[in-house]
């Protein structure tokens, strides 16, 4: 009985050393019957917390010369002033600072703020450019599906919006484009399903491709090498 035991209590020992790890690089994982632990997920996809935004506190403080409309297309801002008129230096850092929102109201009206700025204004943006950079990377750092997607769509309306706007993001590529590599080719493959993201432009992995055709295209002769600096799988949609 007490060498049935000792046998039965050697298995046991032998099974907890077969399932004891280790640290790779380390003296233990060079040991007999240790499994080496693989490294940890680098979170490189983890979406983090938006810190709360200028944006949010002037909105509810009531500071903005707007207010909600709706009509049978939906909603729409209703400016209580002249887009034309309005201080840029002072509203569209701000409003591009909401793009990090993903609660409505204040996603709502940051997003289509912007979009209505640069659309009705757009001959005053280029000297805002440096004061936007920042908002744009806070946005995109937050690494939230919505908030990319929203962000990817600015920027390739803002390239477009006038003249020099393209060329003059160049020398800030460094702080825009690290996401963009990271997400280039987070496309979701649903294999025969449907994929609605791509009926409603949601998908990260072609809006990034498209902000990047956009940026080259409008960025002048020193746009590609810069991108593909930052993003080396990215190939010219110009020189091909």
């Amino acid at each position: 009985s007490s060498g049935i035991n000792a046998e039965f209590g050697d298995r046991v020992i032998r099974k907890k050393k077969t399932d004891e790890e280790a640290e790779g690089f380390t003296l233990k994982a060079g040991m007999k019957n240790v499994k080496v632990r693989g490294p940890p997920s680098a979170m490189a996809f983890k979406e983090r917390p938006a810190k709360a935004t200028s944006f949010r506190k002037f909105y509810e403080r009531g500071d903005f010369p707007i207010q909600l409309e709706h009509d049978t297309k939906g909603n729409k801002i209703a400016w209580k002033v002249e887009i034309e008129k309005l201080d840029f230096h002072h509203y569209l850092p701000l409003f591009f600072d909401g793009l990090c929102e993903t609660v409505h109201p204040y996603e709502f009206f940051s997003r289509q703020g912007v979009h209505d700025m640069l659309e009705h204004g757009s001959h005053k943006v280029l000297p805002v450019i440096p004061q936007l950079i920042i908002p744009i990377k806070n946005a995109l750092n937050t690494r939230k599906r919505s908030s990319v997607c929203t962000t990817l769509k600015i920027l390739q309306h803002l390239v477009v919006s006038a003249n020099c706007i393209g060329e003059a993001l160049v020398p800030y590529y460094r702080q825009i484009l690290p996401i963009l590599n990271i997400f280039k080719n987070h496309n979701i493959n649903k294999g025969d399903g449907i994929d609605y993201s791509q009926q409603r432009r949601e998908n990260i992995g072609d809006l990034i491709q498209e902000t990047l055709e956009a940026f080259e295209t409008h960025g002048g002769p020193d746009a590609f090498i810069n991108i593909k600096y930052m993003v080396p799988t990215y190939e010219s949609c110009v020189n091909n």
